[in-house]
């Protein structure tokens, strides 16, 4: 078998794994939603649960993010929140719905989350820690010296290793590309109101 033969076969049989992959194609944008279902869910809900609290963080000053338009501003990311929930869960409307969920992380992390760097979970030894995580390798290590001597360290510990929270752009930055990939891939063949809204029109 010549080099043109086999080249011709493999390119064959690579079409024929796409032609199969095709029809599973919707998996990946089931995957996103579902991820980020319980992620937009959550912080919908705890706005709107504590919303005169959210309203005054999103326009203090001193404490707060220092936004104007407070309640105005309270009132879009509650909303855009559950409904992002709410729609992503369906698969509807997922690439419109994309749009104000991306502008909502966007605005999070420019406001809340940049300040403090990249990490989300303050590890001194992981790529971009800033002098801030690094800061936190001594305020560790003395909360856990009082939980061995005070505490029962073993139990606390079973289910993993104490961690301070550093609320850096990680986990925000992750689901801003999520948002965009499913700005892309739609709501996803199969699995989503949007697959069949279109299938009958």
């Amino acid at each position: 078998m010549t080099m043109k033969n086999i080249v011709y076969s493999l390119a064959q049989r690579y079409q024929s794994i796409c032609t199969v992959l095709k029809h599973a194609d919707g998996i990946a944008a089931l995957a996103l939603r579902c991820y980020l279902v319980p992620i937009f869910w959550m912080a919908g809900t705890n706005k709107f649960m504590h919303f005169q609290n959210t309203v005054e963080w999103f326009g203090n000053s001193d404490w707060g993010l220092a936004l104007p338009f407070p309640y105005l501003m309270a009132t879009l990311a509650t909303s855009t929140e559950l409904a992002g929930a709410i729609l992503l869960a369906l698969g509807l409307f997922t690439r419109l719905i994309s749009i104000p969920l991306i502008i909502t992380m966007f605005v999070a992390i420019v406001t809340v989350h940049l300040p403090n760097g990249w990490q989300a979970i303050a590890d001194p030894n992981a790529p971009f820690a800033n002098t801030q995580v690094l800061a936190s390798t001594e305020k560790l290590e003395k909360a856990r010296e009082i939980l061995e001597n005070y505490g029962n360290y073993e139990w606390l510990t079973s289910s993993g290793s104490f961690v301070i929270l550093n609320n850096g752009i990680e986990f925000a930055v992750t689901y801003l590309i999520m948002l965009i990939a499913l700005m892309v891939l739609g709501g996803g063949r199969y699995f989503s109101l949007d697959y069949f809204i279109k299938s009958k029109l």
